[in-house]
């Protein structure tokens, strides 16, 4: 989701400067490559690049193609073959092994329905949603970003013929929570849908405002989470401390859900290195459906708060220690090894090592 906030800002400071902008996007892959289908880059008439849809290797011939699309104003789809050998016609060694399938819109700002009006819908709203690509791999004509699918809302471009097939994956996609493709007849021709998954960023909530909740604050605002720092304390709850933090909340335990929306994707990590504070706030969390709570510390001090609870039988929903096994030492490296872990756990990765992996790393290729 972060990416595409960042083409959100981009497109708007380009509108203001009266710039023309096109938005490629991966729409398919066919085996392997550095980014997957649903990763895009936003490009203006003056060559800026926000977003990514390569390590790199890509990117210099796609700002041409984007610019090429924004010039004749029309989608095109353009297939980057990096099973070639022959690297030398894109200038580079990719290395990647894959076909790559990118999908050039030039941005038209009177359209309701162009892509970053759909992206923007995307991102309105803390719910899973369905963005809807629609291209050809055999005609030259390519419909582009078609439709953002909700379950109580639905935006989309007039494809009559196709339109209730497409809901019905798209409902299955936003069940599944997994991206897909499939294909579609229109007038006899073949046309291929990228139906992409896309869930609300991660909201991590992290009770307690010392030095060391600053480099989890930090990495998580890198990452695009929506970041909220609470504790009792006013001396150390504040904006200027945190900065890149959504918000900032004094308060005490009991108060604190009414404060705080919940949803499948919120994160909670204990750290007020306040026993009481975290045993509260604890009991608390321990009622609700929230999907991660971490506390910070040794696993001593956890079986103590639940066993005081009367909650030892809850502990496989808490996390603790917080944090994958790194060997982390200072407050930074903790905050890697909760970052990664809260990241595998709503990703429903294994955190192993990617090399004793046996299969794919992306579990769609």
């Amino acid at each position: 989701m972060k990416e595409i906030v960042d083409i959100i800002s981009a497109y708007h400071s380009a509108v203001k400067e009266n710039r023309k902008t096109a938005l490629a996007t991966v729409v398919k892959v066919e085996g392997s490559s550095y980014r997957r289908a649903g990763a895009r880059m936003l490009v203006t008439d003056d060559g800026m690049l926000t977003g990514a849809i390569s390590g790199g290797c890509l990117e210099g011939d796609a700002l041409r193609k984007a610019l090429s699309a924004i010039h004749q104003g029309e989608n095109k789809l353009v297939t980057y073959d990096t099973t070639d050998e022959d690297d030398a016609k894109f200038g580079v060694q990719l290395g990647c092994n894959g076909i790559v399938h990118i999908l050039f819109e030039p941005i038209f700002s009177d359209d309701q329905f162009n892509p970053i009006e759909l992206l923007k819908a995307a991102n309105s709203k803390r719910e899973n949603c369905v963005f809807i690509t629609l291209f050809s791999l055999e005609d030259k004509t390519q419909p582009g970003s078609v439709m953002l699918f909700r379950e109580d809302s639905i935006l989309e471009r007039n494809i009559p013929e196709i339109a209730g097939s497409i809901k019905n994956d798209a409902f299955d996609v936003l069940k599944l929570k997994l991206s897909r493709i499939e294909t579609y007849s229109i007038e006899g021709k073949n046309y291929d849908a990228l139906i992409e998954f896309i869930p609300p960023p991660i909201q991590l909530i992290i009770a307690g405002a010392g030095n060391d909740a600053q480099p989890l604050v930090s990495m998580a605002n890198i990452l695009g989470w929506e970041i909220t720092v609470i504790d009792g304390r006013q001396t150390h709850c504040t904006l200027q401390r945190f900065p890149s933090a959504k918000s900032i909340l004094v308060a005490k335990p009991k108060e604190i859900l009414a404060n705080v929306d919940i949803d499948r994707q919120t994160a909670f990590v204990l750290m007020t290195h306040n026993y009481n504070y975290d045993i509260e706030l604890l009991n608390i969390l321990l009622e609700t459906k929230v999907s991660y709570i971490g506390t910070l510390g040794p696993k001593k001090k956890l079986l103590r708060m639940l066993d005081e609870l009367g909650k030892s039988d809850e502990i496989a929903k808490v996390n603790g220690p917080v944090g994958l096994d790194i060997g982390a030492e200072t407050a930074e490296e903790i905050a890697v090894s909760i970052i990664a872990e809260i990241k595998a756990v709503f990703s429903g990765a294994s955190s192993k090592m990617l090399k004793e992996k046996k299969q794919s790393i992306h579990s769609y290729e």
